[in-house]
């Protein structure tokens, strides 16, 4: 047999093809060693623990990691070096005909019905020269499959158009009596976004704030629940959903607000126990795109969202789980009246990646202020609670008091703004004009750090990312 040059000169041979791996060179742990590669007689250049990982890699399992590493990357459709670099870790260094395997059927084979072909095309591509460049042996799916991409796909299509992403958030062991957390500890949102936010689609894309924003709220689920919030500037929806889950997974089965206690229940007085998200943004597309990912994520109501997007674009109401309502609203910040957003009344009011233009900067301030003004609490309030809505007439007192905690956590709106310092000029701008408006900024990025949920996704780099806390001195 004709061994190429790119093959070490010493110690080849021919050897029995019937037998996978075959040393030609010292049993040392620590050198490495020659090997026959899937039976092929091809010779190639393996540590030791290589040849162990390529043995384990058939036990790659889609439902813990590194397997699932993978096959979340791929969902999220991150960039292709991204992959072949887990595809690496799952084979201990290169990717071998197990791990292609694995990708075949756990990766491939699920895109074709959700239109990831372009993106498929690129990985693939990718894919090969990685196994080539190994002196590997290449699927011939692999082949046959990028085969049919060449002669179906131009080069330019992944640039265009919009396709659908699955963000998948891994709950780690520790995080099992979370509210938030999943059976299964995995949260998997299908979103559909931009593939270029270069292109001015930014409203449709998946922005990092947003990433690091939902984290937080899987982490402190409590912050959230039985409270009212309010986003600004809410692109595809990722915060609300996440908003939605914690409010399903914490009230779960329950009809009204359920404080701590689960016989405390307020059945009839809607001014008390509304519970719902509030999801705004400026842009009527981005709004459309946005209840279009509600329904991805609630198959239930898919069509009723779908429809109403049609006909109604200023205000849709969905139903999401068993008690959690969503609004989507169409809200400029340059024209939206103090009247309006005085109406909305959220306990707490999020935003991410809203610190970017100069120019809108002062409406922004002003819409702010509004939401988190402080509330004087009505004595229609403070009785929305009757005493016929209390199951056991025991629990009187304990009710009477979480009424009363409920009713001062209204009185004290906290915002929650999650942004990239681009521009510190930017930024700047942005601080001065909130203590105009009367509002104290706190930078809480270092005492409430999300759980790391996202440990595959590499274009993700949450350090750079900045939480600051908003409220009103007003």
């Amino acid at each position: 047999r004709d061994f190429s040059p790119r093959f070490p000169p010493k110690q080849t041979q021919f050897w029995n093809r019937q037998v996978q791996y075959r040393f030609l060179c010292s049993t040392a742990s620590t050198i490495p060693h020659y090997c026959d590669f899937q039976n092929t007689g091809l010779l190639c250049w393996r540590t030791p623990e290589q040849l162990t990982a390529m043995a384990n890699s058939e036990e790659l399992d889609p439902n813990f990691p590194p397997g699932l590493h993978l096959v979340s990357a791929f969902l999220a459709m991150e960039p292709s070096d991204s992959l072949i670099s887990i595809a690496r870790a799952c084979g201990g260094g290169i990717v071998s005909e197990n791990v292609q395997r694995f990708i075949w059927e756990h990766c491939i084979n699920k895109a074709a019905t959700i239109g990831y072909a372009p993106y498929v095309k690129n990985f693939v591509k990718k894919l090969i020269f990685e196994v080539e460049s190994t002196h590997g042996c290449v699927l011939d799916e692999l082949y046959e499959h990028y085969g049919h991409y060449m002669t179906s796909l131009k080069e330019d299509s992944l640039s265009r158009g919009k396709a659908c992403k699955h963000i998948s958030f891994l709950f780690t062991d520790g995080s099992f009596e979370l509210s938030s957390c999943p059976k299964l500890r995995k949260l998997v949102v299908p979103l559909n976004c931009s593939l270029n936010m270069l292109e001015g689609d930014t409203g449709c894309s998946v922005w990092p704030s947003s990433l690091y924003l939902s984290e937080f709220i899987l982490s402190f689920p409590d912050k959230f629940s039985n409270k009212t919030c309010f986003e600004v500037g809410s692109g595809v929806g990722l915060v609300g959903i996440c908003l939605s889950h914690v409010k399903a997974s914490k009230n779960s089965g329950v009809i009204g607000i359920q404080v701590n206690f689960s016989h405390v229940i307020c059945r009839n007085c809607s001014s008390f126990h509304s519970v719902q998200v509030i999801l705004s943004d400026g842009d009527l597309s981005t709004l459309a795109n946005m209840k279009l990912n509600l329904g991805l994520n609630h198959t239930s109501t898919t069509m009723d969202v779908l429809e109403k997007c049609d006909k109604e674009l200023n205000l849709v109401k969905s139903d999401i789980g068993s008690n959690s309502e969503v609004q989507c609203i169409h809200l400029s910040w340059e024209s939206a009246a103090e009247a309006e957003l005085q109406e909305f009344m959220p306990d707490t009011v999020l935003g991410a990646d809203v610190i970017y233009d100069p120019a809108c900067l002062p409406h922004l301030v002003r819409v702010l202020a509004t939401l988190l003004k402080q509330r004087q609490v009505t004595s229609r309030t403070r009785n929305s609670i009757c005493q016929e809505d209390i199951v056991n007439e025991g629990i009187a007192e304990e009710a009477e008091n979480d009424k009363q905690a409920y009713i001062k956590s209204m009185k004290t709106p906290t915002g929650y703004i999650a942004c990239v310092i681009r521009n510190i000029d930017t930024f700047n701008c942005f601080l001065d004009l909130a203590e105009q408006g009367d509002l104290t900024i706190t930078d809480i990025t270092d005492t409430a750090r999300p759980l790391k949920l996202l440990p595959y996704m590499s274009s993700y780099n949450p350090s750079c990312i900045r939480l600051f806390t908003v409220t009103s001195k007003r």
